[in-house]
């Protein structure tokens, strides 16, 4: 079986409240998320809620991070899709963890566009 993306979908909690409210940080943080996967950055967009929370997304050549925040929970729900094979979304998903200081995190793979053989597709 071969894919053309992997998708991560990743619950981050007893995240740092102050981090996950700051839209600037949250942006910054998921913009050099990308970088340090070794995607190619497109557009970047970015809204803080009020009283509280943040949301984005990233958009890659690749494809995208996405995150959702609650600061009042501590807690993150955050999409990195990533397509070809050059960039690997798991290094994303980690500099997040790490970054929003996340106590604890899981993470789902799903890989996307599933055939038996081989399809030609740009390399990213």
């Amino acid at each position: 079986m071969y894919a053309l993306g992997r998708h991560i979908l990743a619950e981050m909690y007893g995240c740092a409240p102050e981090i996950l409210d700051d839209q600037e940080t949250v942006e910054k943080i998921m913009v050099q998320a990308a970088i340090e996967a070794g995607a190619e950055i497109r557009e970047v967009a970015f809204h803080k809620f009020s009283p509280q929370g943040v949301s984005g997304v990233v958009v890659i050549s690749e494809s995208h991070l996405a995150i959702h925040t609650w600061p009042e929970f501590g807690y993150a729900a955050v999409d990195v899709f990533t397509c070809g094979t050059r960039v690997n979304p798991w290094d994303a998903c980690n500099y997040l963890t790490e970054k929003f200081r996340a106590e604890h995190m899981t993470a789902t793979e799903v890989k996307r566009g599933i055939f038996e053989e081989p399809v030609k597709v740009a390399n990213y």
